[in-house]
């Protein structure tokens, strides 16, 4: 018995997106000597970078490991600059799905989302390699342990492609109308990466927002609320997520799972939406 046209659409835009996300994944470093090595070496020269810059150059100190006893600045700004990595390939690649194949959408007619969700899913391949090297790093640093926080990770690394995805979908559609939003994108990654705690923890802003109090700046006798800022950025509560698994060999408090899971289907939802509402006129304004 054959589906219904619902249900054959569906399995052909996901064999699709599946088929886009393969040629996109073997696309990445074709042509290259090394291959796939490049997606390990980009990230270890980051790393190497900001661990001489902030850890050796301004002394910057990461907390101790709550459960693994870790007590590497390297490490824990390793797990850091992986997950941003992802979060801002992904979020940028989706933005530029639309305008980077204007000619095949031209051609063929496919869902149009096909385009974001595959360069997402691409990227995420490359993100859980680099995150599986780094477990089998902290599997000598830190005992096997971590291997036990897998599955969770496995979790947060689809809440996590999920809200990549909402963002992807919704800059996409913006993409279109306004170009650029495409170069100021690159400006707004910039300062968000900062603004994320990708290299420095969340005791350095605690000690911002004393010092600042200290000084006379406060609402109503009280702290600026710096650090509650700092943690309503999503990108910090995912750094936060698997930092805890992969640095701490902790499960995520309670408060990163609400805030992730919200952050995950909260923009997937209005991604979709959006992307919906104007994916009729995208070839016109291409």
């Amino acid at each position: 018995m054959s589906g219904s046209p619902q249900q054959s659409e569906l399995a052909r835009a996901t064999a699709l997106t599946w088929n886009l996300a393969q040629r996109n994944i073997k696309a990445q470093f074709n042509g290259t000597v090394f291959g796939r090595l490049w997606s390990l070496v980009n990230p270890l020269v980051t790393i190497a970078v900001f661990s001489v810059v902030f850890g050796l150059i301004f002394s910057g100190r990461a907390p101790a490991g709550s459960n693994s006893g870790v007590d590497s600045f390297a490490m824990w700004i390793a797990v850091g600059v992986v997950t941003w990595t992802f979060i801002s390939s992904a979020i940028s690649a989706g933005m530029s799905a639309l305008t980077g194949n204007a000619g095949l959408l031209e051609k063929v007619y496919f869902p149009r989302y096909v385009l974001v969700v595959s360069t997402v899913l691409s990227t995420m391949v490359t993100f859980a390699t680099e995150l599986g090297v780094l477990v089998i790093i902290m599997c000598f640093v830190g005992g096997p342990m971590v291997l036990a926080y897998v599955p969770l990770g496995i979790v947060f690394i689809l809440l996590l492609a999920m809200f990549c995805t909402g963002v992807g979908l919704l800059l996409s559609i913006a993409v279109v109308w306004f170009r650029d939003i495409e170069h100021l994108w690159g400006l707004v990654t910039q300062v968000w990466m900062y603004a994320s705690g990708v290299v420095f923890p969340v005791t350095l802003i605690e000690s911002a927002q004393q010092k600042l109090f200290e000084l006379g700046w406060g609402i109503g006798g009280q702290p600026l609320p710096l650090v509650l800022l700092f943690q309503l950025n999503p990108a910090e509560q995912f750094l936060e997520a698997f930092r805890n698994l992969f640095y701490d060999f902790a499960v995520p408090g309670p408060h990163v799972w609400i805030a992730c899971t919200a952050w995950a289907f909260g923009m997937l939802v209005v991604g979709a939406l959006v992307f919906r509402a104007k994916q009729e006129r995208i070839v016109e304004e291409l």
